[in-house]
C-alpha cells in the first residue's frame, strides 16, 4: 500500500487516539508516539501500530500518535482507518 497523502483517523478525547499518517520518502515506516502512558505501555502501542502497517503491505509512511489511554482495539482501527485514508484505498481488507 503506497501512502498518497495526509490522512487522520480518531480524537483527542479521553481513551481515544489521533493517529496521523504521511509519506517518509523511502526512508520505512517511522512511528512518533505521545502518550501519557508510554512508559507502560509506548512499547505495546508502537507494536500494535507497526503490525497494522505490515498487515496492510506499508512499507514507507511517517505515523504521528497522540494517545489519550486508548486500548489496543482503538489503536488499530484507528491506524487501519488513517493508513486506508492516506493511500486513498477503498480495497478494504478488514480481520474477520
Amino acid at each position: 500500500m503506497e501512502i498518497k497523502r495526509t490522512a487522520t483517523a480518531g480524537t483527542m478525547e479521553s481513551s481515544d487516539i489521533m493517529v496521523t499518517v504521511a509519506a517518509n520518502g523511502d526512508k520505512g515506516i517511522a512511528i512518533q508516539l505521545t502518550s501519557s502512558v508510554e512508559k507502560q505501555f509506548g512499547k505495546q502501542i508502537r507494536a500494535v501500530i507497526l503490525s497494522c502497517a505490515q498487515r496492510l503491505g506499508v512499507d514507507d509512511a511517517s505515523i504521528t500518535v497522540v494517545d489519550q489511554g486508548a486500548l489496543d482495539c482503538v489503536i488499530k482501527a484507528r491506524t487501519e482507518t488513517a493508513l486506508y485514508r492516506a493511500a486513498e484505498s477503498t480495497d478494504y481488507t478488514w480481520e474477520a
